[in-house]
């Protein structure tokens, strides 16, 4: 592999970690401002991306703190173009985050490498970036950092990341240093001025952005260096002084400039307009990424891409010139032989699904097309199950798109064990029992007695209960659903660990993994859920239209987070009357089974 292969991942070197609480690292993608990030997989096979703060971060009890406020506030952002935090913890030795592994292309290194956007693709760019701020203040969270190195660019649109947790971190160095918290150069005027921020500080940096991407030039100058940064902050503080000269750029942007870049926050727009606004002006659906970016560009994304599929393998250290004096006992291999890094609490089964995309400074990215399986000597047990709140998992249709072409497996092991691997092998057993052949019955001798008929593997709770499973009309609140009763309440009333569906105001999530069965008996319906997976998370795009991933008269079915094998038959489908959400109501019938001991 060329050295130039290596932009995306490079194999692990002697000194890095092999594990990281139960995550077993496959791949470093690099190294940023708050520690090192290293690609693993999930026991589902789903690539996400960890990053390891600093030892020097990590020894500072404010910064933990921080770290732990932050992270749980950008936990609950959810909505198109967002790449969620979805694990991570803050009380080991070293805190560490996670999220889901997207290649793709952070958009200061596409403009150095490829130059400005033709003006439909800023557009397109500018409408997504803003449809995922208003996903993030819908959450009452603010960004704070938007700038190009926090937008990746990939072939189902742009990705938003770093949605506040790095505050923690430069809050950090700020004590120890002084200066700016955040990037001068993509600062609103109240930001620069250390006054109260609000959401339409990021509308001031989208602005800012916007210029940057369309013609390579900032409205208050150009340059790099902490002096030249600290100028062009001084400029846009000095704002509503004198606002920056925007005769120079393209007329179909200069409006949107003019509005975005208002010293008064309350004149900018907001992040739905712009929505409108960008879509308008591009001429297509945002949601339509084919061919959105020129083709060099187009080109580089989808190498980085094909790259991800099969990470470098790691560095195999030298042999030791002596003859070692300890010899471990167990066939643990170099993953465990050498770890710096020790886990602080017990490994279990991470509960949530996780999408999303790769620079240095992001932890968070979506699947690639293929998976390379892991040597079954090496594999390490499950990522831990930390008891977090909820995980939101948020991906692009487009996305979903390629894991559905792919054929992958999209989902995660329940963190209740009791329905977990124990009850999907119990289904696996009564599969294999089934199926031996003929010529391996015949060889028992004729005058033997016929087999006792084995006792049926579950036992009906409850059949075919009418259940309507119906998202909210409201944006950023949610529906759990429940099967082990069945019922439907609002986000908050029942614990995380006991909802098998969440319906959003834009997406359906499973908590628990989902499959199609081919027929209504438990067995066919616990084979459907282990060998015909759905994605965790599917948006308006894959649930409407002909090519609906759900229609009526299938049947999904999941092992419940108490362990029950549910079924849920569509009935009904009944389209949105909000043209703003997009989610259908699904009339169910509930049939759920309990495995005999």
């Amino acid at each position: 592999m060329a050295t130039a292969d290596h932009a995306v991942l490079s194999p692990l070197g002697p000194n890095d970690p092999r594990e990281i609480a139960g995550y077993r690292l496959l791949a470093r993608i690099g190294e940023g401002g708050m520690g090192s990030v290293y690609l693993s997989r999930t026991r589902g096979n789903q690539p996400v991306a960890l990053k390891v703060i600093r030892r020097e971060f990590a020894q500072d009890q404010d910064f933990r703190a921080r770290f732990e406020h932050e992270v749980q506030a950008a936990r609950r952002v959810q909505g198109y173009h967002i790449v969620p935090v979805v694990d991570h913890d803050t009380s080991g030795e070293q805190p560490w985050l996670a999220g889901a592994y997207v290649p793709g292309l952070a958009l200061d290194d596409a403009l150095a490498a490829h130059g400005p956007l033709p003006m439909p693709a800023v557009f397109h760019l500018i409408g997504c970036t803003a449809q995922a701020l208003h996903s993030v203040h819908a959450a009452s969270v603010i960004h704070r950092d938007l700038k190009p190195s926090n937008i990746l660019l990939s072939s189902n649109g742009p990705w938003v990341i770093d949605f506040g947790i790095a505050r923690a971190t430069d809050a950090t160095q700020l004590t120890r240093s002084g200066g700016f918290i955040g990037t001068p150069q993509y600062m609103s005027p109240e930001h620069a001025l250390g006054r109260l921020v609000t959401p339409a500080t990021d509308i001031f940096a989208l602005g800012l952005i916007a210029a940057v991407v369309a013609t390579g030039r900032h409205p208050y100058g150009d340059g790099a260096g902490l002096s030249i940064a600290a100028s062009i902050a001084a400029s846009i503080a000095n704002t509503p002084q004198q606002a920056p000269d925007l005769s120079g750029y393209p007329d179909p942007l200069r409006p949107l400039l003019e509005r975005c870049l208002a010293a008064d926050p309350a004149r900018r727009p907001a992040p739905a307009e712009l929505v409108e606004w960008c879509q308008r002006v591009a001429g297509r659906p945002l949601r339509d990424f084919e061919g959105w970016l020129p083709a060099g560009l187009t080109a580089e994304i989808t190498r980085r891409e094909q790259l991800a599929q099969v990470p470098p393998q790691p560095q195999t250290p030298p042999a030791p010139s002596y003859n070692p004096t300890y010899v471990p006992t167990q066939a643990s291999g170099p993953a465990q032989a050498q770890q710096p890094y020790a886990p602080t609490r017990a490994s279990g089964p991470v509960h949530q699904p996780m999408q999303g995309a790769p620079h240095p400074q992001a932890a968070m990215y979506a699947a690639p097309t293929t998976t390379a399986p892991a040597p079954a000597a090496t594999t390490a047990p499950a990522p831990a199950n930390r008891g977090g709140g909820r995980v939101p998992l948020i991906v692009g249709a487009g996305i979903l798109a390629v894991a559905l072409a792919a054929g992958g497996t999209w989902y995660l092991t329940r963190p209740d064990d009791k329905g977990g691997a124990e009850g999907k092998g119990g289904d696996k057993a009564v599969d294999q029992s089934n199926s031996a052949s003929p010529a391996v019955r015949s060889q028992a001798p004729s005058s033997a007695a016929p087999p006792t008929p084995a006792a049926p593997a579950y036992t009906v709770v409850f059949q075919s209960k009418p259940l309507k499973l119906l998202a909210p009309r409201e944006f950023g609140k949610y529906n759990d659903v429940d099967l082990d009763f069945p019922k439907v309440a609002p986000f908050g009333e029942m614990g995380s660990g006991n909802r098998e569906l969440q319906m959003g105001f834009d997406a359906v999530e499973s908590g628990t993994p989902f499959g199609k069965s081919k027929g209504p008996t438990p067995e066919q319906c616990a084979t459907g859920a282990d060998t015909d997976p759905i994605p965790d998370r599917l948006d308006g795009a894959a649930l409407t239209g002909a090519d609906s991933t759900i229609v009526k008269g299938d049947l999904l079915c999941t092992v419940t987070s108490k362990g029950n094998l549910a079924m849920v038959k569509i009935v009904g489908i009944e389209p949105s009357p909000d043209k703003l959400h997009d989610i259908p109501t699904y009339r169910t019938e509930v049939t759920l089974w309990k495995p005999r001991s």
